[in-house]
């Protein structure tokens, strides 16, 4: 997977519970399947723990947890900021001794960064809370079909992101977007029942900042 295509889809997914400040993924071996995303502040990293977890990514169930440590953007902005050669000259000094006194802050310490890392089982998007006003329906929608129209999206929304969402719902069969038109794709089910499910369950959902609106494919 390339790295890029990662951390848009995670900024994607996770935008819509606030602020995101920065993700984090690593092509180290000891971090390989590991992402870090950091919201600014604490309620916005724990409304994405408790409604992501186990969100179905890249065919893998998301395992998250808060970061141990506070991270460095988060550090910077609230005046704890150490250069981490110098961090780790100061807690070899410390030893153990200084392990021990931070145990009882490490929690609050790490809320910051939600954890967003291995992969593994939650709530479908279906049970998340609205968000949001529906957005208007054109006065002469298409009728139900299989194929729904997806407008709204980011300009660099991809094939593989919105594969990503619309896949936890039974049936898809494919995902196209247009090249020339940016901001749009269609997305076909086996049959309009199951892409009422999908269009219903994913309306007005926030890739971004974007506000999805679907409809009804025109034939």
């Amino acid at each position: 997977m390339i790295f890029a295509e990662l951390k848009k889809s995670l900024q994607a997914v996770f935008s819509q519970f606030g602020k995101i400040l920065d993700v984090l993924a690593f092509k180290t071996l000891k971090h390989k399947g590991q992402a870090w995303v950091i919201f600014e502040d604490v309620s916005s990293a724990t409304n994405a723990l408790r409604r992501m977890q186990g969100f179905p990514f890249y065919d893998k169930e998301m395992r998250i947890q808060y970061a141990k440590t506070k991270s460095d953007i988060i550090a910077k902005a609230d005046g704890t900021f150490v250069p981490r050669e110098k961090r780790k000259r100061h807690e070899e000094k410390g030893g153990k001794k200084r392990k021990e006194q931070l145990d009882p802050n490490q929690a609050s310490a790490g809320l910051n960064p939600a954890y967003a890392g291995a992969y593994g089982a939650t709530p479908p998007l279906s049970q998340l809370p609205y968000l949001g006003a529906r957005p208007i329906v054109p006065e002469a929608p298409a009728p139900p079909n299989n194929i729904l129209f997806v407008q709204n999206l980011p300009h660099d929304a991809t094939t593989m992101m919105l594969q990503m969402l619309f896949n936890q719902y039974p049936g898809l069969k494919d995902v196209r977007t247009v090249e020339t038109k940016p901001g749009i794709a269609f997305v076909e089910y086996e049959n309009e029942m199951q892409s009422t499910v999908a269009m219903q369950a994913l309306q007005g959902f926030k890739i971004q900042q974007n506000q999805m609106l679907i409809t009804y494919a025109k034939k």
